[in-house]
């Protein structure tokens, strides 16, 4: 047994770091390889690698008996051991990363690299023994296809922390989005991130992927997104889409929240004015080149003579995310009750809803289902 003998002098410096740092010492030392009489982790005769001897030897102490981070030293490290048992590792640790974390460590924990006391074949073992034995199987799958897609077509932009933080970061207007602030969880749904991806954001640099991507990459980067950069754990469903539905707004795959396909992300263009009003689309092209195409433009493309003073931009109403979302419900509402941060007015509080229907209605005849956009969205399948 080793006992560890300080001067009188000194005990009272042996503060909560210290205590910390002879734990780590001592838990190392209770964690060596066992010697070959009492069960080594390699079977001598074979040279058959036994990963959960490894795991047990080296990695227990910390992580636990059951890879979920429940051990003697849990209260004792910070940050605490990994638990391998949740979504969020399945989501986080890919392979290469965990062989990478014990090979040489990781920085700014208690996790310290075992290359000089395990081979490369062990080390690969031990990984695969944790992540076949501890972590979900099906979300590990999962969440390395979303990695890979976002790493491909994200990254450049969103950084590979996901928050916003790149090359092309000083060269956008607005600037890509940061997955890691409050402002993302509070705004973000995984609905609407399915609709930009697929259809891309009016008036910013992120581009619409509907051809590039099919909709289980889709699916699966926004739940890498969601769960490795912003933190939640809400992929697995969409709050109120059944009140969407109703509202003619994109259904969700049931018991996942997330669209079947990426074509049930067009809104319903049938649904018609609420409250049972029918929009004079005539009535409404007058009022919206006297009120709106300063702002939206005559032709709907949000560049009007004062959209080069506004931020953010006025919406663009011939962009693929507009002409796929916004039918005569949204477009009432949205016109009813303005948009806050933006220049966008509550036109509900001086028209009346007959008013908002009629130029609601000739914004949606117009520019959204407009002979050109029902041909092209006829051709792609929509």
């Amino acid at each position: 047994m080793i006992k560890i003998r300080m001067p009188a002098a000194s005990s009272a410096l042996f503060n909560r770091s210290s205590r910390h740092l002879a734990f780590l010492l001592l838990a190392w030392l209770g964690a060596s390889p066992l010697p070959a009489s009492a069960g080594a982790h390699t079977t001598a005769a074979s040279g058959e690698i036994r990963p959960a001897a490894i795991y047990h030897n080296y990695c227990s102490v910390c992580h636990g008996d059951k890879g979920d981070g429940h051990s003697r030293a849990q209260g004792s490290l910070v940050p605490p051991p990994r638990n391998f048992t949740t979504s969020e590792a399945a989501t986080l640790l890919t392979r290469a990363r965990m062989i990478e974390s014990v090979t040489n460590g990781r920085s700014g924990t208690a996790m310290t690299g075992w290359k000089t006391q395990l081979s490369q074949k062990e080390i690969e073992a031990v990984v695969d023994y944790v992540r076949n034995t501890f972590m979900p199987a099906n979300a590990t799958a999962d969440s390395n296809r979303g990695r890979i897609v976002y790493s491909r077509n994200c990254a450049v932009c969103h950084g590979d922390r996901g928050d916003g933080r790149s090359r092309a970061q000083g060269s956008l207007n607005p600037p890509p989005r940061d997955f890691t602030a409050p402002a993302a969880r509070a705004e973000l749904t995984p609905e609407r991130m399915i609709m930009s991806i697929t259809y891309g954001r009016p008036e910013t640099a992120m581009a619409g992927f509907k051809t590039q991507l099919s909709k289980e990459d889709i699916n699966a980067v926004v739940s890498y997104i969601r769960t490795g950069f912003m933190g939640t754990n809400d992929t697995a469903g969409i709050s109120g889409t059944s009140s969407g539905a109703r509202h003619g707004r994109p259904q969700g795959m049931p018991g996942t929240g997330m669209p079947s396909s990426t074509k049930t992300l067009v809104a319903d263009m049938s649904v018609p004015m609420p409250n049972g009003l029918k929009g004079d689309a005539v009535k409404g092209a007058a009022f919206y080149m006297s009120n709106c195409a300063t702002c939206h433009g005559t032709t709907g493309d949000g560049r009007g003579p004062r959209a080069y003073f506004i931020n953010p931009k006025p919406r663009n109403f011939l962009h693929p995310a507009s002409q796929a979302e916004l039918n005569r419900t949204a477009l009432f509402k949205a016109t009813t009750e303005g948009k806050l941060g933006t220049e966008m007015p509550a036109w509900g509080k001086v028209l009346s809803p007959q008013e908002v229907a009629d130029v609601s209605e000739f914004v949606f005849q117009r520019f959204i289902r407009q002979p050109a956009a029902v041909a092209k969205n006829a051709n792609t399948g929509k």
